[in-house]
């Protein structure tokens, strides 16, 4: 049951990141800056449109991958899944509702990303330092959600455990 909810915010964290990755687009020059030396200036550079489709393509390959093991999960389409996490369990629920809130967490984590390189390249408009504190929330967001995955693990671990007893 609470996979759906990870289900659901691993969407609208795909819409986000559309969102803000075409508005971003459409606000930076020709020439993209993604790297800055100590003064401040431009260091290493591609354009617009190399930019665009690297960022796209890596989105796309990214949740292909952290995805599949979610839907083969979700399918059962293996006989360790089956065993491991059988329909009903709630661990399998726990797995899940995590795979699927995790990718919504690097999906958020990209778009502030693409942030950082709109603040890079629009120094007149933004300045980095105003968003300093969402540049924060990426490891912090690793952190607890690695968290997450261990305590899942360890419950998981301690149940099987107590089942061969």
């Amino acid at each position: 049951m609470y996979y759906r909810f990870g289900k659901a915010f691993h969407f609208l964290s795909v819409l986000f990141f559309l969102v803000s990755f075409l508005y971003i687009y459409s606000a930076l020059p020709e020439v993209v800056t993604y790297e800055l030396n100590e003064e401040g200036v431009g260091q290493k550079f591609m354009t617009k449109g190399t930019f665009f489709y690297s960022g796209i393509i890596f989105f796309l390959i990214l949740n292909l991958i952290l995805i599949t093991p979610g839907k083969m999960i979700e399918n059962q389409s293996t006989p360790n899944f089956k065993r491991l996490f059988p329909t009903g369990d709630q661990f399998r629920d726990y797995i899940l509702t995590w795979i699927y809130s995790f990718v919504g967490v690097i999906n958020v984590s990209l778009s502030i990303l693409a942030l950082f390189i709109h603040s890079i390249n629009n120094q007149n408009e933004i300045a980095s330092g105003d968003f300093a504190f969402f540049f924060y929330l990426i490891p912090i967001f690793f952190v607890v959600w690695i968290v997450a995955l261990f305590w899942i693990l360890f419950k998981k671990f301690n149940s099987i455990q107590d089942q061969d007893q």
